[in-house]
């Protein structure tokens, strides 16, 4: 078995707010959906390669999970999303930032190579927004289908 991942599933505080600000990032989604279900509405966002973001309420998701979150939004992790330039990163940084997000790292060059800065979305989950001169936009974008 290969393993892989195909859903990143964000626990959230407002789902009405969170896709707001991710379709101002230029996410694309239906919108909400679930919303006959007892268990939950979400909002489902289809990435490059088959990956799916997924927003849930926070409370829906815990019941779901039958799981407690700590204090939301400041896991130990980041979402990086790779750009096709310098200037993206700075231009996907001020989208995020206008859209209601917080820059926690400005963009500078890194020691191993590459460009990148932080930002923390309006539930506090950490993006890394990065351009690597190694990695062209057509290697980003592949998907395991595509060998």
């Amino acid at each position: 078995m290969q393993p892989s991942i195909h859903v990143l599933t964000l626990g959230v505080a407002d789902l009405e707010r969170s896709l707001a600000f991710y379709r101002a990032l230029g996410f694309d989604s239906e919108g909400i959906i679930g919303t006959e279900f007892p268990g939950g509405t979400a909002a489902m966002f289809d990435l490059r390669g088959g990956l799916v973001l997924a927003l849930y309420g926070r409370k829906d998701l815990e019941r779901d999970a039958n799981a407690t979150f700590d204090a939301p939004g400041r896991g130990e992790f980041s979402i990086g999303h790779i750009v096709g330039s310098r200037d993206e990163v700075d231009a996907v940084l001020a989208a995020a930032q206008a859209a209601g997000a917080t820059l926690t790292e400005e963009p500078y060059d890194r020691p191993w190579g590459i460009y990148s800065g932080y930002f923390r979305d309006p539930d506090g989950h950490l993006w890394e927004v990065i351009w690597s001169p190694r990695q062209s936009g057509r290697e980003r974008d592949r998907s395991p289908e595509d060998d």
